[in-house]
């Protein structure tokens, strides 16, 4: 099925994001929501993290904001009012497109435009090439069709979604009640520096540059702080990896060792799955007698979000070991710890594992759905 074809340009308004003064920034609620980039988007909204007393560029309720700047192509529904800055581009449907027909076509098309991004330092694209994107236009009647049922399949995908997320949070509630709140440790347990709970360790990369093409493209695992944030509770995906030179610069840190981030990504933790590397910006965890890592893994997500607001920040926040052994944990009897780490394995091996096998099926469905859609070949009643 052959559909016309117009520019972006033709059929949407768009507004290129401008960052007001860095000093007009605050987390007081003060002036009006401000989204930066990709970091702000949720699944389909995005979140407010920041606020600016001095607003330039604005997008409205029903703009599709996407991402322009590193990474170039993520897409979000703007539900407010707000400034952006200029990672950003709102883009104003016309009469012409429907609104989530246009998303989802986005999010179809965005593997290409990603990659389509240039720049010396960062990826990115100009607002004159964000305006020649080619639109296929159906008949708004299609249009309409085509989005309800992409909706449709990618609710359920979002279904799955939330409830691996209430995995995560019976886990933390698991957590509470048998140990309380290890901020205010209600039930009195001993308290000990992490330091002297195991060894606390960063990672090794020696070499300068870091990205050199001979350290990388072997056989060795390479973890970075993005793989760890972006983890489950074991680490087994990676994106780089480490050739025999890379490794004699580096260290080769065993399964089961809990990695913690101090750069960029800051306090993040997962539990390696398999041997890796992993570069000075993260921090290795090996328990001694007195704990586990599940434990500990669990523990830092109560105080991941107060190590990052207290972070010392100069190109990038970062902490350092000094201040991770200087941490104070709460160590309740091994044996309650371990019964916690049988609750931890049954929710993470068994019910999370099925969760993400249906995830994958939606996931498959919700991408097929896509293709067939925007290449005029999905069925509709």
């Amino acid at each position: 099925m052959s559909w016309p074809v117009k520019p972006l340009g033709q059929i949407c308004g768009i507004v290129a994001g401008q960052s007001p003064p860095s000093e007009t920034y605050n987390k007081n609620q003060a002036g009006m929501p401000f989204f930066q980039g990709k970091a702000d988007f949720g699944e389909l909204f995005p979140t407010v993290r920041t606020w600016c007393s001095k607003p330039n560029k604005l997008a409205e309720p029903n703009d599709i904001l996407i991402s322009v700047r590193a990474p170039v192509g993520a897409t979000n529904l703007c539900n407010i009012t707000a400034c952006i800055g200029r990672g950003l581009a709102a883009i104003k449907p016309s009469d012409k497109i429907d609104q989530k027909y246009l998303l989802y076509y986005f999010r179809y098309f965005e593997p290409i435009l990603s990659e389509s991004g240039n720049g010396a330092i960062f990826s990115a694209i100009t607002m004159s090439d964000l305006k020649e994107i080619q639109i296929p236009l159906p008949p708004l009647e299609v249009q309409k069709k085509i989005a309800a049922v992409l909706e449709k399949a990618d609710a359920l995908r979002r279904k799955r979604e939330e409830q691996i997320k209430r995995l995560d949070e019976l886990l933390q509630a698991t957590f509470l009640d048998m140990f309380g709140d290890p901020v205010t440790n209600p039930k009195g347990w001993p308290v000990k520096k992490l330091g002297n709970l195991g060894l606390l360790d960063r990672g090794k990369s020696k070499h300068r540059p870091r990205n050199a093409p001979e350290l990388l493209g072997g056989a060795y695992p390479l973890i970075q702080t993005g793989d760890i944030a972006n983890s489950d509770y074991y680490l087994t995906e990676y994106n780089s990896t480490y050739s025999d030179i890379g490794l004699a610069q580096s260290k080769m840190w065993k399964a089961g060792v809990l990695c913690i981030t101090i750069a960029a990504n800051i306090a993040k933790t997962a539990i390696l799955g398999i041997d890796a590397c992993f570069p000075d910006s993260v921090v290795g965890f090996i328990p001694g007698k007195e704990t586990n890592v599940e434990f500990i893994h669990i523990w830092f997500s109560f105080f991941q979000q107060i190590l990052e607001n207290n972070a010392p920040e100069s190109a990038q926040k970062n902490i350092n070991l000094a201040i991770l052994r200087d941490l104070e944990v709460i160590v309740p009897p091994l044996n309650e710890q371990d019964k916690f780490k049988c609750v931890f394995k049954s929710i993470q091996k068994d019910l999370k594992s099925q969760q993400k096998d249906s995830l994958a099926q939606s996931d498959s469905l919700f991408n097929s759905l896509m293709q067939r859609a925007f290449k005029g070949k999905l069925e509709l009643k």
